[in-house]
Order: structure tokens, then sequence, then C-alpha cells
């Protein structure tokens, strides 16, 4: 089944929850894998990107486009790091995440900045 962006968003808007659960790169995989991509599973959001680029996702430049793919490291506390999927208007996990806010999810990460990498199916 080839890649389609359509469909991973939608499956990722219909189920994302009103606040976070931890879970983001279940969310997000599970979305992808309803665009047609199966991703190998790891523990933590923060190791998707090899497995994005081993699918055949590519490093994405520029604005965003729906499907898009982020991967943020940890926090300087935190372990998993963060997983999030462009829907064309904002960044969406496990929880739709304030547009305002950006693909960072939290106060914690917007302050620290931990490094991010943008991944596009093309």
């Amino acid at each position: 089944m080839p890649w389609d962006a359509k469909a991973a968003v939608d499956h990722l808007n219909s189920n994302a929850e009103t606040a976070s659960t931890s879970n983001c790169a279940t969310y997000v995989r599970q979305a992808i894998e309803a665009g047609g991509v199966t991703l190998a599973k790891t523990m933590y959001a923060k190791d998707y990107g090899s497995r994005l680029t081993n699918a055949g996702f590519v490093a994405a430049a520029g604005a965003p486009q729906a499907g898009d793919v982020v991967v943020i490291q940890p926090t300087e506390n935190g372990v998993a790091g963060h997983m999030a999927m462009y829907n064309g208007t904002q960044w969406v996990s496990d929880y739709k995440q304030p547009a305002v806010h950006g693909y960072y999810p939290s106060a914690t990460y917007r302050k620290e900045k931990p490094a991010a990498a943008f991944y596009r199916r093309p």
C-alpha cells in the first residue's frame, strides 16, 4: 500500500485525546500505519528517527506539510522524548497540541528546546 498522508492524519485526528496520555509514539506510529507504512516498534519516541528513515521517510525542511513527523529528544530530566505529526494546522501526538506552541508539547520542552528532527514520506 502506498503512503497516504491524509489517511494517517485522519486516523491521528480522530484518535487524539483531549490531553496527553504520555503515549505519543504509539499514537503517531498507529497513524503512520493507518497511512500504509509499517514502522518497527521501539520503546521511546526519541528513537523513531531511524525507524522512519528505514521506512522511506526523508529529512524534511521548510514549512511543515500534513503528514510530516517530528521526533524530539528528551528534556534534561526526561527519558522518552516526544513524537508528533503535523495535520496541516497543528502538531498532534496523543492529543492535539495547541497550535500556538508549535511542535514542542510542554513548557519544559519550549524552555529547553531539545534537538528535533523532521521527517516526510515522499
